[in-house]
C-alpha cells in the first residue's frame, strides 16, 4: 500500500511540475479531453 501511495505521489509531482502550476494541469486535462472527443467524433486526431 505504501509503494502505491509513493507511486501516485511521484506521478502527481511530475504532472504538476510539467505544467508549472496547478491551473496548468486543469488546462492540460481540458485540452486532452477535447482532443479525445474530437477524435471520437471523427474530427482531427
Amino acid at each position: 500500500m505504501r509503494k502505491l501511495f509513493v507511486l501516485f505521489a511521484a506521478a502527481a509531482a511530475l504532472t504538476t511540475a510539467a505544467c508549472n502550476t496547478v491551473s496548468g494541469v486543469g488546462r492540460d486535462a481540458s485540452a486532452a479531453g477535447t482532443a479525445v472527443a474530437n477524435c471520437a467524433d471523427g474530427k482531427t486526431c
